[in-house]
């Protein structure tokens, strides 16, 4: 079987443009390009669904940036948007929630694994905030429901040395103690990088790799008030976030050429 290509997205463009590239799943967002993705909107998953009925789509569930410490109404809002949802034809969800010591926040986690069933559930990049990673996976593999975990290997991108020895661990762990966790490597993932990836998880049992191949674009607007913007800054202040679907398809190329 060929190895699994998720993409996050944030528009119906980068949708397209993934799905045309050759992307298996898609992660929906808003935000993609500022600070790791929100909760995206009703109307953007039907558009997608106008243009791309078949692909799975996963659905991130955050009602802010910032940390995963939320507040019992911020809470709130994550099970309103998970039932929200759940009605509408998705795949799965993706979040995280954390408590202040950095710890896996377990009954929280469980509580919206509940809301989510039978859909997919992901725990995502907050595993790679936590203060202790076989700590974290060994919380999360005894929540039933949970699907994958999305994470780095507790580095700032999953291809350095010391994030493949992580996720080799996590890999070893899920195929060991038989649980029905996957494990989700992302964060630096590129034509560049993604076959060392591959060579050195496939023996651990990788079967899915997550992507953005996004990118600032300039905006449309040829008027721009000097010294004026929306408080963003840099690159983004005028331009819009855009998946690369060449770059999409230059990882699915080498990918495909690894079988699970």
């Amino acid at each position: 079987m060929p190895l699994i290509l998720e993409v996050c997205v944030d528009s119906t463009e980068s949708a397209l443009a993934a799905v045309d590239a050759g992307a298996d799943r898609l992660e929906l967002c808003s935000n993609l390009g500022l600070g790791g993705g929100t909760t995206p909107s009703l109307g953007l998953l039907r558009a997608i669904r106008k243009v791309a009925p078949i692909v799975p789509i996963m659905i991130m569930i955050r009602p802010r940036t910032g940390d995963f410490v939320y507040t019992e109404a911020e809470f709130d809002v994550m099970v309103e948007d998970i039932r929200y949802f759940r009605e509408n034809g998705v795949q799965g969800v993706v979040f995280g929630v954390l408590t202040p010591e950095g710890d896996v926040d377990v009954a929280r986690t469980r509580r919206l694994v509940s809301e989510a069933l039978p859909l997919q559930v992901c725990f995502h990049r907050a595993f790679d905030m936590t203060r202790d990673t076989k700590n974290a996976w060994h919380q999360l593999s005894q929540i039933d429901g949970l699907t994958r975990i999305l994470t780095s290997g507790q580095g700032t991108t999953a291809t350095s040395a010391n994030s493949l020895d992580v996720l080799k661990d996590l890999l070893d762990l899920t195929k060991y103690q038989d649980t029905r966790i996957e494990i989700l490597p992302g964060s630096g993932i590129n034509s560049s990088t993604v076959g060392a990836l591959c060579q050195a998880l496939l023996p651990h049992g990788l079967r899915e790799v997550h992507m953005s191949g996004g990118h600032w674009t300039d905006g449309a607007s040829i008027w721009r008030r000097d010294g004026m913007g929306m408080g963003v800054g840099g690159a983004s202040e005028w331009g819009i976030w855009r998946t690369n679907a060449s770059a999409i398809r230059a990882v699915k190329d080498v990918i495909d050429s690894f079988k699970v």
